[in-house]
């Protein structure tokens, strides 16, 4: 089709067209695909709203803050973006970890360099305060382990010596799995359309000689029109299907690394309780072989004592 301008029309680049050198570098996984892609700002607007009653309509007001060669096993996991002054740090898991907010107090420190960095009027040696963003820190789960809508995660329950630490970072952890926090699924459309989609794909995956692929493209063909993110997914496809292999591989590694612990706890058990029946074993023969010992002596002592009585008699006599 000759365009009436008289000058070339261009497709619309693919995400990997656009971010190619990018994407060779990490692995984005699919949330961070959807909520933290610069072109998606509007997606990660209406996330911040839902997390937070708020209503604002400018998406160009988000600045992502997300530093580029931080990851989380072989992916890059997190969404990191400024609004308003509040400072954002989104993480989504498919494994419960206590262990996040240990995760997010580094990542946070490293985020928060790099804004004073990047703000020339930020003097951190200023004997007047210096004001900084409020840091808001959240997990989004989606693993197949059963847990609560809304827990803390606190990094004092690290520090088994001390209740009350210097330094403390909460986590807020939401349960994004498809039926779990309606009300913010309803504030969020493209949250409750991904937490569908992860179900659909989920739910595919379990038919017999059915690849993640095949799963992946089922739920893309059965997911409805409407979906504000369809066109998306759709359109980046191969990544889609990439990340969501990738993320299955995880998880299976994840359940491979679980066995092994158990088993080898397993093992660690049977040989420590074998050693310490052996212990038992040796300490209980010792006192009975004591004990037994001890009443031989007596008998014999006491037959010993009565020849030589006896004979003492014998002798008087």
């Amino acid at each position: 089709m000759i365009p009436m301008s008289g000058t070339e029309s261009k497709p619309k680049e693919s995400y990997k067209e656009k971010y190619g050198s990018t994407v060779r570098e990490y692995k984005d996984r699919l949330f961070k695909f959807i909520f933290g892609n610069p072109e998606n700002k509007q997606w990660t607007l209406s996330l911040y709203n839902a997390m937070n009653g708020t209503n604002y309509d400018d998406p160009d007001e988000i600045r992502i803050t997300t530093i580029k060669d931080v990851l989380y096993m072989s992916m890059k996991n997190d969404v990191s973006f400024l609004i308003r002054f509040v400072m954002n740090l989104y993480e989504q898991s498919s494994t419960y970890n206590p262990n996040t907010p240990m995760r997010l107090f580094i990542y946070g420190g490293m985020i928060y360099a790099a804004y004073v960095e990047s703000d020339p009027d930020y003097n951190i040696y200023s004997p007047r305060l210096q004001k900084a963003p409020l840091p808001k820190c959240v997990c989004f789960y989606n693993g197949t382990d059963n847990k609560e809508d809304r827990n803390i995660l606190k990094l004092s329950n690290a520090f088994p010596q001390c209740s009350d630490p210097d330094i403390e970072v909460k986590v807020t952890m939401i349960n994004i799995n498809y039926g779990h926090n309606k009300e913010l699924m309803d504030a969020c459309k493209p949250l409750m359309e991904y937490s569908w989609f992860v179900e659909e794909v989920r739910k595919n995956s379990r038919i017999a000689d059915i690849t993640v692929e095949q799963a992946v493209d089922t739920a893309l063909d059965n997911m409805p029109e409407d979906f504000l993110i369809k066109p998306f997914l759709t359109e980046n496809k191969a990544e889609v299907r990439r990340m969501c292999l990738t993320e299955y591989d995880e998880a299976k590694t994840f359940e491979a690394m679980r066995r092994e612990e158990r088993e080898i706890g397993r093992e660690e058990g049977i040989a420590e309780g074998r050693a310490e029946g052996i212990i038992e074993g040796i300490a209980k023969g010792k006192a009975e072989g004591k004990a037994e010992g001890k009443a031989e002596g007596k008998a014999e002592g006491k037959a010993e004592e009565r020849k030589s009585l006896i004979a003492k008699f014998r002798a008087a006599g």
